[in-house]
Order: C-alpha cells, then sequence, then structure tokens
C-alpha cells in the first residue's frame, strides 16, 4: 500500500514538474513576444502582461507543492539535527500534521474563491477570474498528499526522513 501511495505521489510530483516547466516556457515566448511587440511592431498585445501573470501563478503554486514532495522547503533542520530520534519522529509528525491542514485550507479556500469569482471577467483576457484561483486549490491538494505521504514515512519509519527524495524520479 505504501509502495503505491509513493509511486502515485512520484507521479503527481513529475506532472507537477512537467505543467510548472511547460508554464515557464510558455510565459517567456509570451513576454518574449510581447517585447518585440512593443518595441519592433510598436504594437504592444493588452493581453500578454495578463497572460504571464496568470501562467506564473500555476508554475509558481505547482512547484510549490513539489517543494514539499522534495522536501525542500525552509525548515530548522538545526533543531532537528540536535533532537534525539524519537523527539524527531514526534516533531515531524507535528510538522507534517500542520502542513496537510494548511494544504486543505488552501484546497478549500482557493476553491471557494475560485467558485466566488467565476462570473467576473479579466477584460484583457476575457476569461473568468475563478482561473487565477484554481491554482491555489490544485497546489493545496498536492501539497496535502505530499505531506500526508511524508507523515506516513514518519510515523512507520525508524529513520528520519529529513533527506530531500531522489530528485532523478523526478526528472525521468
Amino acid at each position: 500500500m505504501k509502495a503505491i501511495f509513493a509511486q502515485l505521489t512520484q507521479q503527481l510530483a513529475r506532472i507537477a514538474v512537467v505543467i510548472s516547466t511547460a508554464g515557464l516556457v510558455l510565459m517567456t515566448f509570451i513576454i518574449g513576444w510581447q517585447v518585440f511587440a512593443r518595441y519592433v511592431l510598436n504594437a504592444s498585445p493588452a493581453w500578454s502582461e495578463s497572460a504571464a501573470l496568470l501562467l506564473m501563478l500555476y508554475y509558481i503554486m505547482l512547484a510549490a507543492a513539489v517543494g514539499v514532495y522534495e522536501n525542500f522547503h525552509l525548515g530548522l533542520k538545526v533543531v532537528l539535527d540536535a533532537v534525539p530520534t524519537h523527539i524527531r519522529t514526534r516533531l515531524e509528525v507535528i510538522n507534517n500534521s500542520l502542513v496537510i491542514i494548511f494544504g486543505i485550507a488552501m484546497l478549500v479556500n482557493g476553491s471557494r474563491l475560485a467558485l466566488f469569482t467565476v462570473e467576473h471577467i479579466m477584460p484583457a483576457l476575457n476569461i473568468s477570474r475563478s482561473f487565477a484561483y484554481w491554482p491555489f486549490a490544485a497546489a493545496g491538494l498536492f501539497i496535502s498528499i505530499f505531506a500526508l505521504e511524508r507523515l506516513i514515512l514518519a510515523i512507520t519509519s525508524e529513520n528520519s526522513i529529513n533527506p530531500p527524495k531522489n530528485t532523478e524520479a523526478v526528472k525521468r
């Protein structure tokens, strides 16, 4: 069961990295087009800045969720390294439980905000404002799932789970 869940989280992290990468590349092309159109064609497209900001929301939020999977976020590693293993495990359980609660809050409140703004239109893109808030909900879901895996590892493992995961798995 734990192996199946680990495979699921690995695939979710990989999907999030691919989407984030595609968003970054697409945003780079959009900004490039905006600069070219402004300075060469003397006609900057009205939609480019809004589209770039919207894409940035998606790739940053998904990349932040992958940071939970990879354990790249800031932490008090000095404190964890200084305490005995049984206390470290308890601190990891508390930490991952709090991250799960935070992720669920992002999921719930991001979804509520997206649903609340579904009829508001972004003028430059002529799409619903809710598109700007769904990344918060998606990241909250991913963060919760990734933190749940880390919580399970903390509870079932004798060793600390502080080291980051193998990043080669996400790169494949």
